[in-house]
């Protein structure tokens, strides 16, 4: 299998339950619910994505022929003064599941790689992953019910992704991630006033955007 890679960096994990770990952040080209371009965001599925996933020609982006080629490029990001240690790596995008096979994890974990993946839940996940983060997306179904947490960017539109539709699927943390746009003042408000009426739910905010790395 050939994978397509938009981005490979090594940075901190600014949201959900992992935030502040040192990772090396794999972002897979393509998502099933939004085609990357503007010109079809308002009919998409997935309408307030803020990553950029389209195309291979971001910083260590490219197409990998194996697995084992995928690993080494992931192992190369770790730099040597972090230790050998304690790796961990984010598969993300897009969608990482179009791509992130089995094989993939064999191989990020035969380079230890602690392998963490942030998924929209729509596709099952593989068994062999470590840790799973799942964000549903508007009115996409939600195929992958477990895993390590649930974050849910909020608010979504009305009918369209609520919280009280995920209480009962079986992930160990639940967070409301405010919607970052213009109005993020109002949405993170919103997420606050939620989470303390509904004590399930812990927030989540994009540290790396307010401390301003990547």
């Amino acid at each position: 299998m050939t994978y397509s890679v938009r981005e490979i960096y090594y940075t901190l994990q600014g949201e959900g339950a992992r935030t502040g770990r040192p990772a090396v952040f794999l972002r897979f080209a393509g998502c099933n619910l939004w085609s990357g371009r503007e010109q079809h965001r308002a009919e998409s599925e997935c309408r307030f994505c803020d990553t950029e996933f389209v195309g291979t020609d971001g910083p260590g982006g490219g197409k990998f022929d194996d697995a084992e080629s995928l690993a080494r490029a992931v192992a190369s990001a770790w730099p040597e003064s972090a230790g050998s240690g304690l790796r961990y790596v984010v598969c993300t995008g897009g969608e990482p599941l179009l791509q992130l096979d089995e094989a993939a994890v064999d191989a990020l974990h035969a380079v230890d790689f602690e392998v963490g993946v942030e998924t929209n839940g729509t596709i099952a996940a593989p068994q062999n992953i470590d840790w799973l983060c799942v964000s549903p997306k508007g009115r996409a179904p939600v195929e992958q019910r477990t895993g390590n947490e649930l974050k849910l960017v909020y608010p979504q539109i009305e009918n369209e992704a609520q919280p009280e539709q995920f209480e009962d699927l079986e992930f160990g943390h639940f967070f409301l991630q405010p919607l970052f746009d213009e109005d993020v003042d109002a949405h993170t408000k919103a997420a606050v006033e939620y989470c303390l009426a509904h004590p399930r739910w812990r927030l989540s905010l994009q540290t790396h955007k307010i401390v301003g790395i990547n």
